[in-house]
């Protein structure tokens, strides 16, 4: 179980997943050494990491959510297809274990991206139906930390974590006049370094990147500065009180649809609200204690918001990749 240190340490990553371990104990009025041993420990029980993320606005991307569907006996592997690829995040098995779920990230104005996805699965995963949703704007997620995990902080000690920074909070949204930024292959390199380990070492960045360590940190407060990359953290949502996870795919007029992603993003059971293309054009990943929750959460929560004309609901079954990575250990969940 986590305590109130190991939530104000999530929190503070949260807000500087870079912080020093001397920082971090300064703000929360520990030993650097309280703070490296909570770290490990949360490494090691809590599936957690602290991860970097490009901006996909700023770097050149657009995301795409698939929702593919196969035969009961194809439906895991279809999924670790996808799991394999590099352009993929977020791969979920859903429903009653024939729905893949999936987020691809393809280079902006690439037509049909998708679409090449798909010519490039094996034929043995009987995929029988696909629908894909651009993701257009998220309301809680990527940047915006869902409540649970960002919470435990006084507002003293997030101005002290973000006053010593010239750089952007996650929790902040990038700023409309940021320019997308052109990179050069080290700095994609740097990008894919830090999405595996956000606090990797200035040291083993510049030899990821064959930079040198000066030139590594000027580079990574530049992307920082003006919003390519951002930081973020991951943790098994069990221990926040979210053991039971669902997508939710709802359909919203769209006259209506800002105010009702705006009110959905304030509810603490939500981790992610998006807008997508679609029939469906509003969804949601809820997180739940357990299934009386969900329920309650489905008719006291969602079931007063009248603008919300249809809802599915779409139990996540299994984690099988989160940021970048292949879930070893327990379903962790990224706010994004």
């Amino acid at each position: 179980m986590l305590d109130d240190l190991d939530r104000a340490l999530i929190h503070a990553l949260h807000i500087d997943g870079r912080a020093s371990f001397t920082h971090l104990a300064n703000v929360l009025t520990v030993s650097p050494q309280t703070i490296s041993r909570r770290y490990e420990r949360l490494r090691e029980h809590a599936a957690f990491r602290v991860v970097g993320l490009p901006d996909p606005h700023l770097t050149g991307h657009e995301q795409w959510l698939l929702r593919l569907t196969a035969a009961p006996e194809t439906a895991l592997d279809l999924a670790r297809a996808l799991v394999r690829r590099e352009d993929t995040s977020w791969v979920y098995l859903t429903g009653g274990g024939t729905e893949v779920v999936a987020v691809l990230e393809t280079p902006l104005g690439t037509a049909h991206g998708h679409t090449l996805l798909l010519h490039e699965l094996p034929p043995s995963v009987g995929l029988t139906a696909v629908s894909a949703h651009q993701l257009l704007h998220a309301y809680i997620g990527w940047r915006t930390p869902w409540r649970m995990t960002a919470n435990a902080l006084t507002l003293r000690q997030q101005r002290l974590l973000r006053g010593t920074r010239p750089i952007k909070c996650a929790d902040s949204p990038a700023p409309a006049e940021h320019r997308p930024v052109r990179l050069s292959p080290a700095d994609h390199a740097l990008m894919d370094a830090l999405r595996r380990d956000g606090r990797a070492s200035v040291g083993d960045l510049a030899a990821t990147t064959g930079w040198s360590p000066a030139t590594v940190s000027r580079r990574l407060d530049s992307l920082r500065e003006c919003g390519a990359i951002f930081f973020d953290v991951e943790l098994d949502p069990a221990l926040l009180g979210g053991s039971t996870k669902v997508l939710l795919w709802m359909a919203v007029a769209p006259a209506h649809l800002d105010e009702v992603a705006t009110t959905l993003a304030r509810h603490d059971e939500l981790a992610f609200v998006a807008h997508t293309t679609g029939p469906t054009n509003l969804v949601a990943h809820a997180l739940c204690e357990d299934t009386a929750a969900l329920y309650r959460y489905l008719t006291h929560g969602l079931g007063t918001v009248p603008a919300i004309r249809t809802l599915e609901t779409a139990p996540v079954l299994r984690t099988l990749k989160a940021v970048g990575t292949i879930a070893s250990g327990p379903a962790s969940y990224r706010h994004g």
